[in-house]
């Protein structure tokens, strides 16, 4: 087992391309040939993205620049979702109900004679997480054939050994789990569905993007009200994604997590699952000497992208969680069910465009993908902007004390980890008594440790 995948993995729920869980084993890096020839081995990128803003920025500082750039982004869109609608297949779309899939949606209705197929999926049991009420909205204006799938918890229950044997090597992502069903149960009536992925790393959607905007008026407050009053306020509440007012208490520790130190501190303590000191405390014989490799990874990202900022953020996203994270979840549970996906918004010419947009425009006063919405404000309905930002996430943190805690007794007793030899029991004792408690939500350490723990019974031997 490779020591810096594992790492990564509990950094980051993923394993980034070029690294594998199997020692010696290594993933090509997108966007890059593999050809062995003579004896010998010669990889090289056949694409590579720019990250220079400069060409975008003079043109956004002229009197009609963002106008002329918001119509240049229509016609790319529209001419992608065109050319992604060939197929001699019956075709249709994800529907979210967000900014990005409804986006879709509406170039894939202008370009068609036809009704197009729309399939959304929501949690009967959790309204927290149902986003349906808002993807129907969109199939009204759009006039689409529109499917809703409602899950209850035993629909998740009875796919998960499916889901977790489709994955080769550790792969903690939850909301795998929908993705798998909504794939399943789209391809009862297609054969090849259009998605709305890749729009919050091109067009800063993410909620760490705007942790990052606000960091600098954090900083306006005077260090002593901010650390010694605000700070320990907030870092002594509960916090848990059961609640609405929890989930805000968590994003607040986050933020506050996220604005020490130096920008790939900052972006790190905003997106890791286990955070340095903790896998260095959790991990026994693959323990690292050395700098931390996710804090290294997006260091080196975001020294690659010669963009400003919060580019350089989007551009690390786009060249590591897009591909490891998203892009694989969806294209192994979609495959798993014999459905293509296609993603128009990650078409090259999208991509490329939207790396020559400054971040600055597309985080604008505090508005996520302010260059995207307004590009479509006179074709989407009003209500999609103002409706709050949600992930397509499962209720983890309830089921794992409640119908999943099975799990965290079979998986992460202390007989079995102490046996196991990689992790150290205490620490995760410490997570699991935590999270039961409710006093703060380490529920996706838990999962993360489960879903490793299900691939080493299943791979590792």
């Amino acid at each position: 087992m490779d020591a810096t995948a594992l790492q990564l993995y509990l950094a980051f729920s993923y394993i980034p391309a070029p690294y594998t869980i199997y020692k010696g084993l290594r993933k090509l890096n997108p966007g890059h040939s593999l050809v062995y020839q003579g004896g010998r081995l010669q990889i090289d990128p056949y694409w590579e993205l720019s990250c220079d803003d400069a060409s975008g920025s003079a043109l956004m500082d002229t009197p009609d620049g963002a106008v002329s750039i918001q119509k240049r982004l229509l016609q790319r869109l529209s001419d992608a979702v065109r050319d992604q609608l060939i197929a001699d297949v019956p075709l249709g779309a994800f529907l979210s109900g967000g900014i990005d899939s409804s986006a879709v949606v509406a170039l894939m209705a202008k370009h068609s004679a036809t009704p197009i197929k729309t399939f959304s999926i929501g949690f009967r049991d959790d309204p927290l997480y149902d986003e349906t009420g808002y993807a129907r909205q969109v199939a009204d204006h759009f006039r689409t054939d529109h499917r809703e799938f409602k899950l209850a918890f035993k629909d998740m229950l009875d796919v998960l050994p499916d889901v977790m044997d489709m994955c080769d090597e550790p792969f903690s992502d939850s909301s795998v789990i929908p993705t798998y069903i909504v794939s399943r149960e789209t391809r009862k009536y297609v054969t090849v569905a259009l998605s709305g992925d890749g729009g919050d790393e091109l067009f800063g959607g993410y909620r760490s993007y705007l942790g990052q905007y606000w960091y600098r008026w954090y900083t306006m407050i005077p260090a002593l009200f901010r650390e010694a009053y605000f700070e320990r306020l907030v870092m002594s509440l509960p916090d848990s994604r059961d609640t609405r007012w929890k989930e805000w208490f968590r994003r607040a520790k986050k933020f506050i997590k996220g604005s020490k130190g130096r920008p790939e501190e900052r972006y790190l303590a905003l997106k890791e699952i286990f955070p340095e000191r903790l896998r260095q405390d959790l991990l026994r014989d693959y323990r690292l000497d050395g700098k931390d490799p996710a804090l290294m990874l997006i260091q080196r990202r975001l020294q690659e992208c010669g963009g400003d900022s919060l580019n350089a953020l989007m551009y690390t996203d786009v060249i590591d969680s897009l591909p490891g994270d998203m892009l694989n979840k969806v294209d192994w549970m979609s495959m798993k069910n014999s459905l293509e996906v296609r993603v128009p918004l990650l078409d090259h010419r999208v991509v490329e465009l939207a790396f020559q947009i400054p971040g600055r425009w597309k985080l604008r006063g505090g508005v996520t993908k302010y260059l995207l919405k307004e590009a479509f404000r006179d074709i989407l309905p009003r209500s999609l902007y103002r409706r709050p930002k949600a992930g397509f996430e499962v209720p983890i943190s309830r089921w794992l004390r409640t119908d999943l805690k099975f799990l965290v007794e079979r998986y992460l007793a202390k007989q079995r980890i102490a046996d196991q030899g990689i992790f150290d029991h205490r620490v995760i004792d410490g997570l699991v008594q935590t999270h039961f408690q409710k006093r703060t939500d380490t529920s996706w350490m838990l999962w993360n440790l489960i879903v490793f723990q299900y691939w080493f019974d299943t791979y590792y031997v």
